[in-house]
């Protein structure tokens, strides 16, 4: 019996969706059409603290508008963080954590400092500053009340996956077109904060497994991501899925559109009396 093609579309309810966000959006949901599958909607809000209730309000709003219909219910990654902490437990069982103290700042100290720093396709990786921390200095700092990240520790992982015979691990896109993951690209990532027991890494891996995920579809500046992910799958005995990471909708200046650049909202168009087809013709999607 063949696999029912199912996708999703996963934004951060931060702020509103940007003409980017809908490129993303159509890009999932023409897929699964196509495929006569499933496209699902994911709140990734485990960022509590900047995430609105509003902003998800108008999500769902700028979906409808744009005429994508998503499957089933909405799930909200804050309502999970109890599973991320069960998944965060196993690793750390497996000796795959370990807790770093540092600051942005002490990291970007050390790596100013050292001629060897290691260094990835998006900047500086970090340096292993807490990676050789005894029990005793752990101890020491938590009874101080520092916050900490836990950090997914790279070599020990591989040597876990070598040990099972399944390095080197693949991965596949939506056209059967083999990769190889490189996971050294973004080093010891961080998994879970002192106070949120997740991070991007470790939510998306988990929750693509829960809602049977077949396609991630997401942009080119996640395609790195994948490389750790697939590491993560491996380990926690998840199926991957195959990907596609599409083009990004870019600025006159080709700059990636963000939020935090005050790229051009759907509500805006919307506001101005632009139709959905509109939009949608504008990024090439009629």
């Amino acid at each position: 019996m063949d696999q029912v093609f199912r996708t999703r579309f996963a934004p951060s309810p931060t702020g509103y969706l940007h003409i980017g966000h809908a490129y993303s959006a159509l890009t999932a949901y023409e897929a699964a059409i196509k495929a006569d599958g499933q496209m699902l909607l994911r709140i990734e809000d485990i960022d509590t603290g900047r995430s609105r209730p509003e902003f998800e309000a108008a999500i769902t709003e700028d979906l409808d508008w744009l005429g994508i219909a998503w499957s089933g219910n909405i799930r909200r990654q804050s309502e999970h963080f109890d599973d991320y902490k069960h998944t965060l437990d196993k690793l750390d069982e497996l000796g795959l954590l370990y807790p770093c103290f540092c600051t942005r700042k002490e990291i970007a100290l050390e790596v100013e400092n050292s001629a060897n720093a290691p260094h990835g396709p998006e900047g500086y990786l970090y340096p292993g500053i807490c990676k050789s921390l005894n029990r005793s200095e752990i101890a020491s700092l938590n009874e101080c009340g520092k916050p900490f990240a836990l950090r997914f520790n790279l070599e020990r992982a591989v040597k876990f996956i070598k040990a099972k015979d399944e390095w080197p691990l693949r991965w596949f896109d939506m056209e059967e077109r083999e990769f190889t993951a490189e996971p050294e690209l973004l080093g010891d990532v961080v998994l879970a904060r002192k106070d949120t027991p997740t991070s991007y890494h470790l939510a998306v891996v988990h929750d693509d497994h829960a809602q049977a995920i077949t396609h991630v579809i997401r942009g080119q500046d996640l395609v790195h991501s994948t490389h750790i992910h697939r590491l993560l799958q491996a380990i926690l005995g998840y199926d991957p899925p195959h990907y596609h990471h599409h083009k990004l909708i870019t600025d006159k200046v080709g700059e990636k559109l963000a939020k935090s650049h005050n790229a051009r909202t759907i509500r805006s168009y919307r506001e101005k009396g632009a139709r959905p087809g509109e939009l949608r013709k504008m990024l090439g999607f009629i």
